[in-house]
């Protein structure tokens, strides 16, 4: 019996305690974003971007063949333009992301992008009391870039805040995509749309600069993000509940501050570290104050939502080698992924650090 990598995959991680997938998926996410500024010396951030945007594509588009070619003939031209306008914020968070890294540290970077999820969040939130998460993340953000100090580097200051408004796009879009068409293949399609529109930028870049080793040093990149985490975030979706969600998620700019020391050697000041706390601090009460962090009752279904019985012809089983339906993430539980992610990588934050 044939069994296809996507469903391995998701037998593999669906044994593993939700809270340690989160964690691996963080920390391939951000070991992926801290060895591709290894490689902007020879052609840039924007070429370096345009190829794991590429690779991105090429992988998922592999893996969802089966079901794009039915998807495709059944999407109305709403469909289209929203996948059209998820990939253009795929590409622009990516750029703009890999951009910022290349002038500031990465911990720096991420917490400044993660203002994007957490705005997302904050929005959703009614009380006045709620605003003091507001208070805590513009204070935090304020230490982590110390424009006093005079040695900040305001074009990479820049390009955080845009990576950070075009993930809170991409969430918003995320959801309606992933509830019309499905997440996995509304993701393969938005990274094929971010790969083309990304290529004027990065294409020339690559070509003139030619190199194996470098294509496929992007190729690893790519599986380490945005594959693997966009896989790992959707089953740990379907298993933990928002609130907690949210908690841990929070907790991302840490591991790429941790990250970056690493691999990176960009060791932070206290004033620094301090700002970064005061950004988890603010996610985290975020994602404790939303309301509408319940927890499922069963996996990958709105626990607000009565079980419908089954049909008669229904079989109460798949096939073991049928995969099993994604787009009931983004339609059962849309306040997770407002609840500070996607994605990602797809992060969010699947995609493309995407």
């Amino acid at each position: 019996m044939t069994i296809s990598p996507l469903v391995f995959m998701q037998r593999i991680v669906a044994h593993t305690p939700p809270a340690l997938l989160l964690v691996a998926g963080m920390v391939l996410l951000h070991t992926g974003s801290a060895f591709a500024v290894h490689l902007f010396d020879p052609v840039g951030p924007a070429g370096v971007t345009w190829l794991r945007l590429s690779w991105a594509a090429l992988l998922l588009l592999a893996l969802t063949a089966h079901q794009l070619r039915s998807i495709l003939h059944r999407m109305s031209r709403r469909d289209l333009a929203a996948v059209l306008a998820l990939g253009l914020a795929s590409a622009g968070m990516t750029l703009s992301f890999s951009e910022s890294t290349a002038r500031i540290p990465l911990g720096t970077a991420n917490a400044l992008e993660f203002l994007g999820p957490l705005a997302v969040a904050l929005l959703a939130l009614r009380r006045r009391r709620d605003l003091v998460w507001v208070l805590a993340a513009a204070l935090g953000v304020a230490l982590l870039t110390r424009p006093w100090s005079g040695a900040v580097d305001l074009v990479g200051v820049g390009y955080g805040l845009a990576a950070a408004s075009c993930l809170a796009l991409y969430i918003l879009l995320g959801q309606r995509v992933g509830t019309t068409i499905g997440v996995v293949p509304g993701l393969a399609l938005s990274m094929a749309v971010a790969s083309l529109a990304s290529a004027p930028l990065g294409a020339p870049q690559v070509v003139h600069h030619a190199d194996l080793n470098l294509i496929l040093a992007t190729l690893g990149i790519a599986l380490l993000f945005p594959l693997l985490p966009f896989l790992i975030d959707l089953q740990v979706l379907q298993r933990m509940r928002s609130g907690t969600y949210g908690t841990l998620i929070s907790l991302e700019p840490a591991v790429s501050l941790t990250l970056g020391g690493i691999i990176l050697t960009q060791i932070p000041v206290p004033g620094q570290l301090a700002g970064l706390a005061l950004v988890i601090l603010a996610g985290i009460g975020a994602a404790r104050s939303d309301p509408s962090a319940a927890p499922a009752n069963q996996p990958g279904r709105d626990p607000h939502t009565k079980p419908s019985p089954p049909h008669p012809s229904t079989p109460a089983r798949p096939a073991e080698n049928t995969p099993q339906p994604l787009n009931h993430v983004g339609a059962a539980h849309p306040d997770r992924l407002g609840s500070l992610r996607y994605d990602h990588e797809h992060r969010c934050r699947t995609a493309a650090d995407l």
